[in-house]
């Protein structure tokens, strides 16, 4: 890999065949250590990562608008999902090993020797975000996974932080490197035409990206045009919708007004859980704008990421606004740190135009659509299209069945009482959603993720001696199983 002094600012084609065909040889090597092994690798990684914080940090600042705190915690979620999935795959309960011993009296007919594993898929092509420069970018939750489940990793580097991206790849790759890991198990490039090779490419087995609707379809139907289809799992967008009943509204309307403006203006909206729309009972217009004025008026804003999300987030704000249904609430400007704007809608209007429904504005702007009647949360939440979340703002004693119901059919995660943005790396994690908020029924956050670049493999009737160690009867690599339909643990 080239310095990120020298590095070309667009990778040649014939040199990402070079990383591509290096990935599957190193993938070839690297496809059956144990489970160990690889757990060290990841560890390795994890330590790189803080031993050159210092160094990183500089570089993240200068290609981004973000501070130090909110950078901090990004190459700390890293670091702890490094960690964490390496504590998963060490108890191997990503393999999802299984084993169903010979049975003659099975109740459906003699049943045979069956043992299934889950595998890597191989060569793995990952999309940086422009909006997480640690989180889902290098070595954020696609790569961490891919690696984890023992696949190769080819990162394409989002422009909008190049050089922090180029010295972070050059890091990772070095820790694999002194780890013992094989050389081009993880490689780095730029520019569109590798891109599209990347997607192209007949050893890579899968993607992982996460941006725009427009450009994640784009890439996906490219997938799904080759010749033999692979697997895009793409994050491209989301509303995520928050229903406040009127109960809540009576109640605490100011809290959920604060609240919503925090969470909407968070990392000055620029996270894929920014809440984009809200729906409210019926409101006296002068009191909701003071509240809202006071609780803007108290956010330090920053200028966007990048020009190239300023210039989406205007046209997307401009279109919006220029909707016979919409008015404007909050008025924002076009400074070069833009103070947030909120629209105003009505539940009439959206059901006659739902177009503000699906214009996602990725900045600092947000709708608010007042409803006459609490009966008719359901039927506007099902206008919706697919979200990666939605929340309900209720009362503990509030019966609220049908929207639930409603919002599980929309959304990868529903939250009551609380707000989207911050997405924590667990076990329980579910980070997705019905199209468009991704185009796959997984989850690209939590420990569950690594389940995307694996498929499962049975085995019948093998000799113990040829199978592989996670299906050996004496599990040597001590790891999680169900045999004959119980589970056992590693130190059964």
């Amino acid at each position: 890999m080239n310095p990120t002094s020298t590095a070309p600012s667009t990778t040649p084609v014939e040199l990402l065949e070079e990383q591509v065909r290096a990935a599957q040889t190193a993938f070839e090597q690297a496809r059956d250590v144990t489970t160990h092994q690889r757990a060290q690798w990841l560890e390795a990684i994890a330590t790189a990562l803080e031993n050159h914080a210092e160094e990183l940090m500089p570089l993240a600042q200068a290609d981004t608008h973000l501070d130090t705190g909110r950078l901090q915690g990004e190459l700390k979620r890293s670091v702890f999902q490094l960690r964490l999935f390496a504590d998963e795959i060490l108890r191997g309960e990503h393999l999802g090993a299984t084993i169903d011993h010979e049975d003659p009296s099975w109740g459906m007919g003699p049943r045979p020797d069956l043992r299934r594993v889950s595998v890597p898929l191989g060569v793995v092509g990952v999309f940086g975000a422009s909006n997480f420069p640690f989180a889902f970018s290098v070595i954020g939750g696609d790569s961490a996974s891919a690696l984890a489940a023992g696949c190769a990793v080819v990162h394409k580097i989002h422009d909008g932080h190049r050089t922090l991206a180029l010295r972070t790849g050059e890091i990772v790759t070095e820790a694999l490197e002194n780890a013992g890991a094989p050389a081009g198990l993880f490689s780095t490039v730029t520019g569109l035409p590798a891109a599209e090779a990347l997607v192209d490419h007949p050893l890579v087995q899968a993607i992982g990206f996460t941006g725009s609707v427009r450009g994640g379809r784009a890439l996906f139907d490219r997938a799904c045009a080759r010749p033999v289809p692979i697997p895009f799992f793409g994050e491209l967008g989301s509303m995520n919708p928050v229903f406040v009943t009127e109960k809540a509204w009576s109640t605490r309307r100011d809290d959920i007004l604060t609240g919503y403006t925090n969470a909407s203006t968070m990392g000055m909206g620029q996270f894929c859980t920014k809440p984009g729309l809200m729906f409210v009972p019926e409101f006296d217009v002068e009191e909701v704008t003071e509240v809202l004025r006071g609780a803007i008026g108290a956010k330090e804003l920053a200028p966007l990421l990048n020009p190239r999300l300023r210039e989406g987030f205007d046209a997307a704000l401009f279109s919006v606004c220029g909707l016979s249904s919409v008015d404007v609430l909050v008025a924002g400007d076009d400074a070069e740190a833009p103070h947030p704007t909120v629209l105003i809608s009505t539940a009439q209007a959206v059901r006659e135009d739902p177009t503000v429904l699906e214009e996602e504005m990725f900045g600092p702007a947000t709708v608010m659509i007042q409803y006459r009647s609490q009966d008719e949360l359901e039927e506007l939440a099902s206008l919706l299209g697919g979200q990666l979340t939605s929340t309900i703002q209720a009362e503990a004693d509030e019966q609220l069945t049908g929207l639930v119901n409603v919002l599980r059919e929309k959304s990868g995660r529903v939250l009551w009482n609380g707000w989207p943005t911050g997405v924590t790396v667990s076990y329980a994690q579910f980070h997705g959603g019905p199209y468009p908020a991704t185009t796959s029924a997984t989850t690209s956050v939590g420990t569950a993720a690594i389940g995307r670049f694996m498929r499962p493999v049975a085995y019948q009737t093998f000799p113990d001696a040829q199978l592989p160690p996670a299906l050996q009867e004496a599990n040597p690599w001590a790891i999680t199983r169900r045999v004959d339909g119980r589970w056992e643990s590693a130190d059964a």
